[in-house]
């Protein structure tokens, strides 16, 4: 086992920690920082990984191209088209309402991640201080005299090695890739089922090419994870509609299990917790990784900060307080990304009727008030201020 001392540590070579670790080094070259990483050393080992369609944010695209992050292949979204299945109430976002270049975007996770391995090997060419660590089964355990402690490496719910708080929705995530018939370009659709969102969204593969998220029981899915590619496609069409068309093929089908999990301290000692390590979202508002990317950004500020400072040694306590004054910053947007995310998936699953009416009644409303569409809109671009 091998030792070595630094200021910062990151815990996780996933898109967050890389990220962390950029907007750390680009705010401060000389900045004595080690990523420990365990994914592989070279990029051509993840071209075949994780190909799901990611929801981006325009806001987290706005702090991606602060580092040149941004991958050249995405799916931009200028409008979305929100809808009960078999029930009144609809709602239109658009690009226009809000002034923006975009409403989101759609990113395989493989290229949001490969894309920041190569910023941060272009920032290290810059930063003598900084050290990224692969490890692995065949590496020697290293073990970090750290300073300060940044967990950055979270996992999928039910496969994480912590659990606090939060909830199991009793819901798999099937996703895949479906080709449509007549597709209207740039366009996402969020229909809520009885068992739970069902999203069509853009995908670069081109405008008849959609990346398909539909939730359900873990047992229904399963079910449907096993249907021939007829029988999938026939009871996606009739679960959907025929809004853009038949539905003509189905491919790369896999299963997620869904749940919230969530810490109610991210900061301990000089330890801090970041992203799926701070909190594991459902999907149905596509805010994950927006707020992962998020915390590491104002936690790359608040220690390129510090660590910049004129003091030669910061002192265990000034650390401390440090994390201690980005958790509170970071309390407002948690609380509610996290509480938005968690009403949408319990209320959009129900089927009780006053909960059904309820929801008909909150959409029509949506459609019809803009400054309360705008205000919802703005908080899943760019969190709460």
């Amino acid at each position: 086992m091998s030792s070595k001392a630094c200021d910062i540590s990151i815990q996780g070579g996933g898109p967050v920690g890389l990220a962390c670790a950029s907007w750390i080094l680009q705010k401060f070259p000389e900045a004595k920082l080690t990523l420990l990483d365990r994914n592989p050393i070279k990029d051509e080992d993840l071209v075949n990984a994780d190909s799901r369609g990611i929801a981006l944010s325009h806001g987290s695209k706005l702090l991606l191209d602060t580092i040149d992050a941004w991958p050249a292949d995405c799916a931009d979204i200028h409008r979305v088209h929100v809808s009960q299945a078999g029930r009144f109430g609809r709602a239109l976002m658009t690009r226009e309402e809000l002034n923006q270049e975009a409403l989101g975007h759609i990113i395989r996770y493989r290229d949001i991640h490969i894309t920041l391995r190569q910023t941060l090997r272009n920032i290290q060419a810059k930063s003598p201080n900084f050290v990224w660590e692969h490890i692995d089964s065949n590496t020697e355990h290293v073990s970090m005299n750290a300073r300060c402690v940044v967990h950055a490496e979270g996992g999928l719910f039910k496969k994480q090695d912590w659990v606090e708080s939060g909830r199991d929705y009793g819901q798999s995530a099937l996703v895949g890739l479906v080709e449509v018939e007549n597709a209207i370009p740039h366009q996402a659709w969020e229909r809520f089922t009885a068992e739970g969102p069902l999203a069509v969204l853009p995908s670069h593969y081109g405008d008849n090419i959609l990346n398909l998220v539909w939730c359900g029981s873990p047992e229904s899915s399963k079910e449907r994870l096993r249907l021939s590619d007829q029988d999938f496609l026939h009871s996606l069409q009739l679960e959907f509609g025929s809004r853009i068309g038949r539905f003509l093929r189905i491919r790369d089908r896999r299963l997620y299990e869904l749940g919230l999990n969530y810490r109610k301290q991210i900061t301990k000692d000089n330890e801090v917790w970041i992203g799926n390590a701070a909190q594991t979202l459902h999907p149905v508002a596509g805010q994950g990784l927006n707020l992962g990317l998020r915390d590491a950004f104002l936690l790359s500020e608040k220690l390129a900060g510090l660590f910049s400072g004129s003091a030669s040694e910061q002192t265990s306590v000034e650390i401390q307080n440090t994390l201690e004054s980005y958790a509170q910053s970071r309390k407002a947007d948690r609380t509610t990304t996290i509480g938005l995310t968690d009403f949408m998936a319990r209320v959009f699953t129900s089927n009780l009727a006053p909960i059904v009416m309820a929801r008909g009644l909150a959409l029509t409303a949506l459609q019809w008030l803009p400054p309360v569409k705008t205000a919802l809109a703005r908080q899943m671009m760019f969190g709460r201020r």
